[in-house]
Order: C-alpha cells, then sequence, then structure tokens
C-alpha cells in the first residue's frame, strides 16, 4: 500500500474513533496557504485539531516521533488562520495526534500533544 492510501485509511480510522467517542467531525484535510490539518473536530468546549499519522506496524518508531517542531508549528499556524477566517475564537483550541498502526489494528490517542 502506498503511502497516500495508508494515510487515507488511517485519517478514515482516526474519524471513525473520533466519532465514536463524540467528537463532531467540521472539516477533515483543510488547507490554506499556510498548512494543512488533518481533522478539524469539536469535542464539547474544545475545537480539536488533529494530526493523525499512521504507520504499519511501531517496529520503525512511534508516530507521533514525525511531529516535530516544526510540523507543530506549521499546524499551530495554520489553526490561528482558520480561527480567524472562520470566527471560532470563543472555543478553546486543542491539538492533539492521533496514532494509527494498521497491522496490530491500534489507535493512540495524545490528547493535547502540544501547545
Amino acid at each position: 500500500m502506498d503511502n497516500k492510501k495508508l494515510g487515507d485509511l488511517g485519517e478514515d480510522i482516526a474519524v471513525k474513533y473520533l466519532e465514536s467517542k463524540g467528537y463532531k467531525i467540521i472539516n477533515r484535510n483543510y488547507r490554506s496557504q499556510v498548512g494543512e490539518i488533518d481533522i478539524i473536530a469539536f469535542n464539547k468546549f474544545d475545537l480539536v485539531f488533529i494530526e493523525v499519522k499512521t504507520r504499519s506496524s511501531i517496529n520503525y518508531g512511534y508516530a507521533y516521533e514525525a511531529v516535530d517542531q516544526m510540523k507543530q508549528e506549521k499546524i499551530i499556524n495554520t489553526a490561528l488562520y482558520y480561527i480567524q477566517k472562520e470566527r471560532v475564537q470563543r472555543f478553546q483550541p486543542r491539538f492533539d495526534i492521533i496514532e494509527v498502526y494498521t497491522k496490530d489494528g491500534k489507535i493512540n490517542h495524545i490528547i493535547n500533544a502540544f501547545s
């Protein structure tokens, strides 16, 4: 499976997982001139910006390790752009990472992964 298909599969799995936990999905693959965010969702009073990292297995390290400082800054700047454009300043932003390991069937949701 190529990386694009693996990533899409991981995002589909993450969306189903989030919906089962009561999240309301607002946007998928949000793109702006600033960057991209995989999933934007509401969870009670939080506006959650979620980076999904999918791996077939943990053999080559944890998926969250791919979300380095530079990637975090890009996600934060994209989220700030989204908040301003969509006028949703009244909601508390939160940044999560969801790791999906397809061979193991495991999902790891890291809440407040960075700020």
